[in-house]
Order: structure tokens, then C-alpha cells, then sequence
């Protein structure tokens, strides 16, 4: 019999959903809290609170998951940014709360009126965390290692995924100093997000000196110049930072810095509520209430420059048919899922960039939903009675997707009301983003937050052709050439309405080829005790942390 799916039966099974995790959560949190009170430090790998002769004190932050690697060149992935972000400098960076610039390892910077000859006037007196000299050799060492293929350290350590697919590999000419103060990066062709790209995580500076002594393990050993040195990692458990004296920044208020991976939410809330933690990312959106009501903490939002969606594999059938990924996109009910998974910490997408980025196209409309539409598609497709897939599920919060579990099963369920049978497959975190990288999944969930406040940012790391290259940033395998032809040519453009027009194409177009389901913008959030002071979100990246305090 042809089950009919109504508001309130998708708001039933997302209640079983949450029921069942919520006698799971209480169970956990009744072993947490039993074995907090007979063995009171158990959850303490450092106190709260440091020595007495401390200046700032340890800052204990409660994240889903655990890094993947701590080389900035080599990673993804936010667990792994967040560090990294705190341990190294860019050349030029993101100022505390916007998306402008300011300068970093780089006192000055100009362009030539050509746009292809970059000029980099660096600091003087930097010095990295094993006390070696920063200077251009230094630069050169760290974005040659990427670029140059003949460099001594360019095959140690992995693959240069953010280098290849920013398209920097085929824009950078090359990279030579001028003096030792002095760096010049020379590009083939004019490219728009060159400079602001040049600001991200993954182009950090990094100590030639370590790099050369360790090899593929300095990934596990970082060093840099920023604000935090890094003292150690209990894989699955924590990193732990400690402040740089020496930073040209400025000393970091606080002593240290603890990142703790505890995946699930409710006990990074209960270890937040008992003092074991000063801050924590990814509540529950059933939880927000009860934050709300503690008056030792505060919960910080704002809008999220992220996407979260649900990649269909083009290079598996059935979803190389255009109606089958078109059924798809009818079937899942994105009102329903971000009312009530997200609990107004998010908004339905219907793009691959958030409405906050510049050239947002708002005259689209959204695939409704429509299980019935979505069944006819299926059937012209050739699938009247449906398929069997997997369904990928994130298995660590993001900030895009809060709860990958419980959203699967919800489009798990809405997608058997159309014939579709998916069984759900998950893998840690690490070994998820390797496999999806590679194409192993039919359909997988993942998301994006900004690196850089410009649409190529988004466009051409997830939905370009260069980038569907295996390790690939675009896992729905989408191969156009006419979204090739239109991201190049806007980022080879300084004309910002131009690139405007171009950038709305891109969306109509990708609307049109549907190789995800965009499911939702989520805010950013965190949830933070109110004796940590000066903590602000950024759109961007993690370096704020240089500037928080804790009251005493």
C-alpha cells in the first residue's frame, strides 16, 4: 500500500529518530554524570582553571570531532583548520570580524596594473616556533613545495588538494625572492580571488627547518609562526596549544589552548554545564531551550557562509540520468528537515552558495516537495519500481549539518516513499572525506564553509572539472564544460558585475544539471560559559582565539 508522507508523519519519524536518541543520550548521560561524581577528574585532562601564576589561563574547547592532520598544505577539512589556524600565519589574513584584509607575515603587499606580478614586503624579527628565522626563503619553501614539481618536498606528505583546485597550480607562473625580505608571485593569467585566496589556511607559512627534519611527520608535529605553538595530540581525544611569547602579534591573552574531540552533543553540553569544558560547538537544537535558561552560559549565532547537501556520484548509474537526480531533489522535504532538525539554526538551500555571498541568485526557484512528481520522474527515467543505493552520513556534527545520523534516516524515509531503498553507511570521519574523495559512494552528505568571502570559493573547489579529479573536492563527479567555461572566465575578471552575471549563469545552470540536493544554510553557533571573555564568531576562520581571556 502506497504510504502517504504528510507534515505530521515526517515530524513522527524525526520524533522516533530523536526519541531513540534521546534514550541513548540519557543513558550517556547518566553514565557520564555517575562516573563525574566517583571519579571527579576523569573528564579533567588539565584544570579549568590554571596555576595561580598564569596570565590567561587554559581555554578547554568541546568540538565534534578530531583532526584529520595539522599541515595546512594537506588538509580539507575545519577539524583540521581550526588548528592550524591558531599555529600558523598567512601572508596576509582576515581581519577579527569581516572578511577584509589586513596584513599578516606580509607587512605590505602591491599588484602590478596587469594584475599578474604580486609583491610581498615581509616582516622582520619573526621567528618560528623551533626558533629558526622566518624570511622568503621561508615562503618560498612553503608554497614551492606546492607548486613546483620538481621541488625536493613536493611528492612527502600527501596530496596539495586546496592548490590544485583554487586553480593556483595552473594561475601561479612562479614564485622567486627578491632579497630575503621580499617575495614576488607571478600568475600566467589575471585571477580575481587571487589575493584573498592567498589568505587562506592551507597557503600558510610553514618551517622549512621541521618540514626538512621530519618529513610526512610533521603533519603530526606542526610548526609555524602564529599565535599558538603545539604541544600535543591524543588522537581522538585532544590537541593541546600552548601561547607563543614571542608571537609579532602580540602575546595571546590566554596560557593554553585544549580542543577536545567528543562527538556526541549532549555530552559536550553536560561536560560544558559541569565545568569541564569553557566552550562547545554544535548544541542540539533540542537543547537550545535548556541553554537559554543557564545563566552561566550564552549561546553566540550568527549567519553561516556554508552549504550543506547531498552529492549525488555522476559517475555511478542511476545517477548519471539528469530525472533521476531531478526525482531525487522532489522527494526530500527541506522545509520539513531544517524546522525541525535544525530548530531555526538553519534555512532551506536551494543554491550551492549562501545567501549572504555576493551574486546569490534569488530569482531561482526551489524543486518543491513533491513525492508524487518525484515518482513519475523515476519512472520516465527507466526506474518505475525504484533502486537500492547507499546513502553516505557525515559522521561527526558540522557546521552545516548538525546531526548527520538523524538526517539520514529522515531522507532515508522520504526517499522509500518513492521507491528508493537506501541503506546507510558511515565511516570516521578521516576515512570518510578519503573514500568520498575518491568516488567510493553512491550518495554521500558533506558541506562547504567559506574560505574566502568570493563565489569561485564555493564554485570552483565543488562543482568544476578540475576539481573532479580524483582526490576530488567535487564528489557528485559533475563534469560541464560549460561551468568550466563560465568559472574560468570569472575568475580571470576584475569587473565585479560582470562576474556577478557570470556567477548567476553558474547557479542557473547548476540548477538546471541538479548534481546535489543543497539542503540548508546553518548558523554559526557556540555555546560558551560567560566567564570567557572576548570570544567572537568570524565567518571565516579560527584566529580569534588569540584574543580571548577567562575571568577569574
Amino acid at each position: 500500500m502506497e504510504e502517504k508522507v504528510t507534515e505530521n508523519h515526517i515530524k513522527c519519524k524525526i520524533s522516533k529518530i530523536t526519541n531513540v536518541h534521546s534514550r541513548t543520550t540519557k543513558f550517556v548521560m547518566i553514565f557520564v554524570l555517575s562516573t563525574f561524581w566517583i571519579f571527579p577528574n576523569i573528564f579533567l585532562p588539565v584544570p579549568v582553571e590554571a596555576d595561580s601564576h598564569a596570565k590567561g589561563g587554559t581555554l578547554i574547547f568541546g568540538r565534534g570531532g578530531d583532526s584529520v592532520g595539522l599541515d595546512p598544505a594537506f588538509e580539507v577539512d575545519g577539524e583540521s583548520f581550526k588548528i592550524c589556524d591558531n599555529v600558523y600565519d598567512t601572508l596576509v589574513q582576515y581581519k577579527d570580524s569581516s572578511t577584509d584584509l589586513e596584513p599578516g607575515l606580509a607587512e605590505s603587499w602591491e599588484s602590478s596594473d596587469d594584475g599578474l606580478t604580486w609583491t610581498f614586503n615581509l616582516r622582520k624579527g619573526v621567528t618560528f616556533h623551533d626558533g629558526t628565522p622566518f624570511n622568503a626563503e621561508a615562503v618560498l619553501f612553503s608554497l614551492n613545495r606546492q607548486h613546483d614539481k620538481n621541488h625536493p618536498f613536493h611528492d612527502v606528505g600527501g596530496s596539495y588538494v586546496y592548490w590544485e583546485d583554487t586553480g593556483l597550480a595552473d594561475i601561479v607562473d612562479k614564485i622567486t625572492a627578491i632579497n630575503d625580505s621580499t617575495v614576488q608571485i607571478t600568475l600566467k593569467t589575471a585571477y580575481s580571488p587571487f589575493i584573498y585566496t592567498i589568505a587562506i589556511t592551507p597557503f600558510a607559512i610553514v618551517s622549512p627547518t621541521s618540514v626538512k627534519e621530519l618529513g610526512d611527520k610533521f603533519s603530526n608535529n606542526p610548526v609555524g609562526t602564529g599565535p599558538f605553538k603545539f604541544v600535543r595530540w591524543d588522537r581522538k581525544d585532544k590537541i593541546v596549544l600552548e601561547a607563543n611569547d614571542d608571537y609579532w602579534g602580540g602575546r595571546p591573552k590566554l596560557d593554553r589552548v585544549i580542543f577536545r574531540s567528543i562527538p556526541d552533543n549532549s555530552v559536550r553540553l553536560i561536560e560544558l554545564q559541569q565545568g569541564s569544558l569553557h566552550v562547545m560547538e554544535f548544541p542540539n537544537p533540542d537543547d537550545l531551550q535548556q541553554i537559554q535558561n543557564d545563566e552561566s552560559l550564552m549561546l553566540l549565532t550568527q549567519s553561516g557562509m556554508n552549504i550543506g547537501y547531498l552529492a549525488m556520484n555522476m559517475d555511478k548509474s542511476p545517477f548519471d540520468n539528469n530525472k533521476v537526480r531531478l526525482a531525487i531533489n522532489h522527494a526530500i522535504n527541506k522545509s520539513s528537515i531544517t524546522k525541525h532538525l535544525y530548530q531555526g539554526l538553519g534555512i532551506p538551500a536551494k543554491n550551492p552558495i549562501p545567501p549572504k555571498l555576493w551574486s546569490y541568485d534569488d530569482t531561482i526557484e526551489d524543486y518543491e516537495y513533491d513525492p508524487k512528481l518525484a515518482k513519475q520522474l523515476l519512472a520516465e527515467a527507466g526506474f518505475a519500481k525504484g533502486f537500492e543505493t547507499t546513502l553516505w552520513a557525515l559522521p561527526v556534527p558540522r557546521p552545516y549539518i548538525p546531526d548527520g545520523r538523524a538526517l539520514a534516516e529522515v531522507i532515508q524515509s522520504q526517499l522509500n516513499n518513492i521507491g528508493i531503498k537506501a541503506k546507510i553507511v558511515t565511516y570516521d570521519w578521516g576515512t570518510y572525506l578519503e573514500k568520498t574523495k575518491n568516488g567510493e559512494h553512491d550518495m554521500a552528505m558533506l558541506g562547504w564553509s567559506a574560505d574566502l568571502g568570493d563565489p569561485d570559493n564555493f564554485f570552483y573547489f565543488l562543482l568544476s572539472k578540475a576539481s573532479a579529479e580524483k582526490p576530488a573536492g567535487n564528489i557528485a563527479f559533475y563534469k560541464s564544460d560549460e561551468m568550466q567555461e563560465i568559472l574560468e572566465k570569472a575568475r580571470s575578471i576584475s569587473d565585479r558585475d560582470k562576474r556577478k552575471e557570470l556567477y548567476q549563469e553558474a547557479q542557473q545552470l547548476f540548477h538546471k544539471d541538479v548534481p546535489w540536493v543543497p539542503l540548508a544554510h546553518a548558523k554559526q553557533v557556540l555555546v560558551v560559559n560567560k566567564k570567557v571573555k572576548n570570544l567572537k564568531l568570524h565567518p571565516l576562520n579560527w584566529k580569534y582565539l588569540k584574543n580571548v581571556s577567562i575571568e577569574r
